[in-house]
């Protein structure tokens, strides 16, 4: 006897889903090295070519503060595609039972699977208004996922409906029509809804328990990736990022065009880390229209905007958030003429027309690159150090939370606790 055409459905999208979370719970898992990987961002991961740039969405999700929990817990947190890969693994596993123990006509056994088939849609509908209004991109397996969730639950629909279906030989309501019926409220109804329930659970929670368990411990690495031999602001060249002084001190090193930067901003609000921080920012465009440490220029633009965020004084705040906001259209339109920046910048900041480009702020641009020489940093941005130490690079994305609290939780050293 051959499967149903909606258990055919079902057991299909739930494998799509699994496919694809499968593919996301693996990308993320590879990143638990500390180093950095190439992410699958295609329709067809494993088959066609992936976009894993850094501005690519599958990129923008996963180093995004969404794309996990206990953050602070683990390094980089639980991947939330993991109770998605095991909820998939769960809908598999019931409509395989359905066809093989022969019950695609049990009401019950059905009807829990329409239940059962709301949670990824749920998650899907929360995670898709997360990306749509907080990262701005929607990531291709994500969307994969939110698809599968989709079939998912048309097929336990119709299977249910089908089994609610009088078959041959059963009553026939008065119109002459097959009566769909809801299924039974009975004792073992209700039963089967909490067993089911209960091993969905079963099946989300034990992946989940291992992957913390069994998560790398990356202490050693906490203090241990260098500080700032001159950390004093001779020239007066730090850009104050937030008004908490009684935090601990704590040096930005930032691009205003740079992507990773914007990441970093975004991960470190979300962690609720920022209020412990006092933080001031060392402008380190990576253009070299001005910077003559980097030989190419990854930001176009990034010079410019750095002398704007100099120069805004009360309005710092505005103009890193206008160039967070508009980072790509700004070094796509300096890329093609160098002097688009700069109108960009005095159309949207008019007062800081006659200070952009000059001398002075030139002049202070330089000397926070020397800042960054005589510190012996090296070149990229963000760069984070805490009391003078500083945060290692691998630890500024997807372990940020993790590390980060325990850089803050160690004594700050007796000179700088005065």
């Amino acid at each position: 006897m051959a499967p149903r055409p909606f258990t055919i459905l079902l057991l299909l999208s739930a494998v799509a889903g699994a496919y694809f979370t499968g593919f996301s719970t693996f990308d993320f898992a590879g990143h638990l090295d500390r180093q950095v990987h190439d992410i699958h961002c295609s329709a067809i991961p494993g088959v066609l070519e992936s976009d894993a740039s850094a501005s690519s969405g599958c990129h923008l999700a996963m180093m995004s503060p969404y794309s996990s929990v206990f953050r602070a817990l683990v390094w980089g947190g639980l991947p939330i595609s993991l109770p998605g890969l095991a909820t998939f693994a769960f809908l598999i596993f019931r409509a395989l039972d359905l066809f093989l123990n022969r019950r695609e006509d049990d009401r019950d056994a059905t009807f829990f699977l329409v239940l059962a088939s709301i949670v990824p849609v749920l998650a899907s509908l929360v995670m898709g208004t997360i990306a749509y209004n907080e990262i701005g991109e929607f990531c291709k397996l994500c969307v994969g996922t939110y698809l599968s969730s989709a079939g998912v639950l048309v097929a336990a629909v119709g299977a249910w409906r089908s089994a609610a279906a009088p078959r041959l030989g059963e009553d026939i309501g008065i119109t002459g029509e097959p009566e769909l019926e809801a299924p039974p409220a009975s004792g073992a109804g209700v039963m089967g809804m909490v067993v089911g329930f209960g091993t969905l659970g079963g099946f989300v929670a034990v992946p989940a328990l291992l992957y913390l368990i069994l998560a790398p411990d990356f202490t050693k690495y906490i203090g241990a990736c260098g500080s700032l031999p001159k950390p004093e602001d001779t020239y007066g060249i730090m850009v104050p990022l937030d008004e908490n002084a009684g935090g601990r001190a704590a040096i930005e090193v930032f691009d205003p065009l740079c992507p990773a930067c914007k990441g970093f901003e975004e991960r470190l609000e979300a962690s609720g880390l920022a209020g412990q921080l006092h933080r001031q920012a060392v402008l380190f465009p990576l253009d070299n229209t001005c910077n003559w440490n980097v030989a190419t220029t990854l930001h176009a633009g990034a010079c410019t905007v750095s002398e704007a965020v100099l120069c805004a004084e009360g309005k710092r705040d505005a103009v890193i958030e206008w160039a967070f906001a508009h980072q790509e259209e700004v070094r796509i339109a300096t890329e093609a003429d160098p002097e688009a920046a700069r109108r960009m910048v005095v159309a949207q900041f008019p007062e800081l027309d006659k200070c952009v480009g000059s001398p002075e702020v030139r002049t202070k641009l330089n000397r926070s690159l020397r800042w960054a020489v005589a510190n012996q940093l090296p070149i990229l941005t963000p760069q984070l150090y805490v009391d003078g130490v500083k945060l290692c690079d691998e630890d500024t994305d997807l372990g940020m939370d993790w590390a980060l609290s325990r850089l803050l939780a160690r004594p700050a050293a007796p000179q700088e606790a005065k």
